[in-house]
């Protein structure tokens, strides 16, 4: 045999040494890139959970109080402004028409006339002079004088406009010098404490229980209420609830508030939020296999209540999970 055949009978038979070297090493790669699950097993299954909605809804006070002018006129003062604090019977301003006094001048001269005349009628019956019809005549006249001449001054006294109730003023937006009418509002007054009033479709309304928690957020501020008021009657399709918050002191009136509330329960896969995990805008959770091994698949999932998350799709009943965060 000479020394170049010699050389190449070696390398044929050590080819499939180093071809098996090879595959065992990727093998061994594969198994690898498997890990086992290790922490607590959850097996997925479909149960009822509550049906949150989010709704918006205002801060408000249970009870507006309004302060209107009974008479038309000018506002010739205005004492408040918005964020004052009033008590019930306040002057907050005053609506002047000079027509009113002088009606009330006009009927204060007629009845110091019929006084007059009623005086002298008098003195004259006394004397026997007029008969007791001229009397009671005189009489009449005079009552009905003073009777006007109270109804005028009556009248141009309304135009002192009072705060109808004890709070704080929220609005006030006449300026003194401007024409009101009768019956327009002057300022807004709060009365009551504050609430938290929502409007849901009548379906939805039905499931409302007074003394149910509801979850509050307004303006980053979490915070707590309950269902205090559910009023009977249904206007176009909608019913309008009260929630009594706590810790929403410190917003100011006609803020939005969103709430979160149960409005019963349904069918659907409930996960902790710790078997979840967020990448790029995609939710994965790890499945784990029959022989213990992981693999993360997305799912679509909606929020509950902070600790948990529904599955939507992606996951079936009797699908195990490995929590994110335990060792791999």
């Amino acid at each position: 045999m000479t020394r170049a055949s010699a050389l190449a009978l070696i390398l044929l038979l050590a080819v499939p040494v180093g071809l098996t070297a090879c595959s065992e090493g990727h093998d061994k790669a594969s198994v690898a890139a498997a890990p086992e699950a290790i922490g607590d097993i959850l097996t997925v299954q479909t149960g009822e959970i509550d049906d949150v909605k989010r709704v918006a809804a205002t801060l408000t006070t249970r009870d507006m109080g309004e302060a209107v002018a009974r008479i038309g006129g000018v506002l010739v003062t205005l004492n408040v402004r918005e964020g004052d604090t009033v008590t019930k019977g306040q002057v907050i301003g005053v609506v002047r028409d000079q027509r009113l006094n002088f009606e009330a001048s006009a009927y204060e001269a007629v009845a110091i006339q019929a006084e007059a005349d009623y005086n002298r009628t008098k003195g004259l019956y006394d004397k026997g002079i007029y008969a007791k019809a001229r009397l009671e005549q005189a009489e009449a006249q005079y009552k009905s004088a003073k009777a006007q001449r109270s109804a005028a001054y009556e009248l141009a006294g309304q135009g002192t406009v009072r705060a109808p109730a004890s709070g704080k003023v929220i609005k006030a937006e006449i300026p003194a010098g401007s024409v009101v009418m009768p019956g327009q509002s002057i300022a807004t007054v709060t009365a009551g404490p504050r609430i938290v009033r929502l409007t849901l479709p009548e379906q939805q309304a039905r499931s409302l229980v007074l003394g149910q928690t509801v979850s509050l957020e307004a303006n980053g501020i979490a915070a707590t209420g309950t269902v205090s008021q559910v009023y009977p009657a249904i206007d176009n399709g909608q019913v309008v609830a009260d929630i009594t918050p706590q810790g929403l002191d410190d917003l100011l009136l006609g803020e939005r508030v969103v709430t979160s509330l149960s409005l019963g329960q349904r069918q659907g896969i409930k996960v902790p939020a710790t078997y979840v995990t967020t990448r790029y805008g995609l939710d994965y959770v790890r499945l784990v296999t029959a022989d213990r091994k992981v693999s993360e698949v997305p799912v679509q999932t909606a929020p509950l209540d902070g600790q948990s998350v529904e599955i939507l799709s992606g996951l079936k009943d009797g699908d195990t999970l490995a929590p994110y965060g335990a060792a791999q």
